[in-house]
């Protein structure tokens, strides 16, 4: 998922998508304790997102765009 995308999306568009991410990533944390994965890089990839995701809400914040 790239920042530019992450951008053009709604502030609620963005929630329901952390929201989906959270989610994933506890499957996995879950499936990792007890199976090894097919590809452990999907959880860092999935944190990684989640805090793009909430570094662009933080931005919209801070510059008073949080209707966007």
């Amino acid at each position: 998922m790239d920042g530019a995308s992450l951008r053009e999306m709604t502030a609620e568009e963005l929630n329901a998508r952390i929201e989906q991410l959270k989610e994933e990533q506890f499957r996995l944390r879950f499936r990792a304790t007890t199976t090894q994965l097919e590809n452990p890089m999907l959880l860092r990839n999935i944190r990684r997102d989640i805090a793009r995701i909430n570094t662009i809400l933080r931005e919209r914040e801070t510059s008073g765009q949080g209707a966007r």
